[in-house]
């Protein structure tokens, strides 16, 4: 029988009652634990976006060398994005299964591995699958990353941490666009910039060695005294006791099932961040996959140069970003951003045949706020979904997410070779228009949601 969530919630927050608090949410101050579970999930998400960038650097020289036609173009662009869909999917039910901690740190060894061998992936379809295999190590943690961190960290923090590492994505990959940009790309050094993105994921791995299981999920599954020693050892709250735990796991709710993310009281939120999410990241995706592709199309003049423009603004927004997403609230801060995006696009579409200072001022704003808007796509998720789903959830709207991204980016190869810049720009209008309209009448407020943890801080 499916488990009505609000009452979920509710006897967690009795849970979260039984254990002693060693501070506050409000005052607990940040821990080397905490910053070392911040720093290798801050250093995944530049892994991942190294590796979704990269791909956009070479595709010019590999379509030469391996002569891709546009198809198999579309297929590589979009190869990691179709495992992140498998891998968030399938591995974000695990995790709420078999815990958080193994698949944090196995994903890892998939991921680095399947990137170095992207060295001597010489024909399309090696490559395809080993873009494959590294998005199905990224998908897993999409679900498993953010949630983990949800979990440890303190809930004051947890907005800007989450938020945070929208950032080191876009570090990853507006720096993966410069050295394609300023890297001379041949036959051999497309190999060798695909490969490098091992090294980023080996230092994550290592990292990772000795993470503990999460707090909240042990307790979730009864296993109170060892939550406990984890506070005790890893969060320094000396006050948590076995006995503590076990009453905090008797006030926990049964272990959730797959179809309680679609349970009355929980299925708007679920199809909520099913279509912001998607609808944020599909033209995201697109675009910046195959930004020399537009500025060609759009007879952008300076074509590198206006390239690396837009980086830096992809960079720039996504830190000036963090501060809003935590002073505006969820929902005022993504419908805000939904219009403005809108609106850009809307513009870029009127203005395609315009000169190139008309069309790149719409092109800069809408590039500076969606990375911007990009930081809630970190935080959302974890918060809309209680502990008992929020593995599966997070999976869920991940995955769904990178279908759309994997559309996106394989359609707009095609949009733009037929019918041009303006129309494609304004398709992807109407996919934020979508995503707009869905948050005015189901975006929830989820600032002030607390996790299991947030009463044991």
């Amino acid at each position: 029988m499916a488990v009505d969530t609000e009452a979920a919630d509710a006897r967690t927050v009795g849970e979260r009652g039984a254990a002693p608090a060693s501070g506050s949410a409000s005052t607990e101050p940040l821990t080397g634990f905490h910053i070392r579970v911040t720093a290798t999930t801050f250093g995944a998400n530049f892994s991942d976006g190294y590796a979704l960038g990269v791909i956009g650097a070479v595709l010019p020289a590999l379509g030469e060398t391996m002569h891709l036609s546009g198809v198999w173009q579309g297929l590589l662009g979009a190869s990691a994005l179709i495992g992140l869909f498998f891998g968030s999917i399938l591995l974000g039910r695990v995790a709420d299964v078999i815990g958080r901690q193994k698949l944090y740190l196995y994903n890892f060894v998939l991921i680095a591995v399947a990137s170095a061998a992207q060295f001597w992936a010489h024909t399309p379809l090696v490559l395809f699958l080993l873009r494959l295999a590294i998005g199905f190590g990224l998908g897993a943690d999409y679900a498993v990353g953010p949630t983990l961190l949800s979990e440890f960290v303190p809930g004051r923090l947890r907005g800007v941490l989450l938020g945070s590492l929208t950032v080191l994505w876009t570090v990853g990959y507006v720096l993966a666009n410069v050295l394609g940009t300023y890297i001379p790309i041949n036959g051999t050094t497309a190999y060798w910039l695909l490969a490098s993105g091992a090294l980023p994921a080996l230092l994550v791995l290592l990292l990772r060695i000795g993470i503990p299981e999460s707090p909240s999920w042990l307790a979730a599954r009864g296993r109170g005294a060892e939550a406990a020693r984890i506070r005790r050892t890893y969060l320094g709250q000396s006050g948590a006791t076995a006995a503590d735990a076990e009453a905090a796991a008797a006030a926990q709710p049964p272990a959730a099932r797959y179809r309680e993310l679609f349970a009355r009281g929980q299925a708007t939120k679920t199809w909520f961040g099913v279509i912001f999410y998607s609808a944020q990241v599909l033209p995201y995706f697109a675009i910046y996959t195959f930004m020399p592709q537009i500025l060609a199309t759009l007879n952008i003049s300076g074509a590198d140069t206006q390239n690396l423009v837009l980086n830096l603004a992809l960079l720039l927004g996504g830190v000036i970003g963090l501060w809003p997403v935590q002073r505006l609230g969820r929902r005022p801060f993504t419908i805000g951003t939904f219009a403005i995006l809108t609106l850009c696009l809307g513009a870029m579409a009127v203005l395609s045949e315009g000169s190139s200072g008309a069309l790149m001022v719409p092109f800069l704003i809408y590039t500076f706020v969606m990375a911007g808007a990009s930081t809630i796509t970190q935080v959302y998720p974890a918060e809309l979904f209680p502990t008992a789903l929020r593995g599966s959830g997070v999976g869920f709207l991940n995955g769904t997410s990178r279908v759309a991204s994997a559309i996106g980016t394989f359609v707009l190869p095609v949009s733009l070779s037929h019918f041009g810049a303006g129309w494609s720009m304004g398709w992807m209008a109407l996919v934020l228009l979508l995503g707009t309209a869905v948050s005015l009448v189901w975006a929830p407020e989820t600032r002030d949601t607390l996790t299991a943890e947030d009463l044991h801080h």
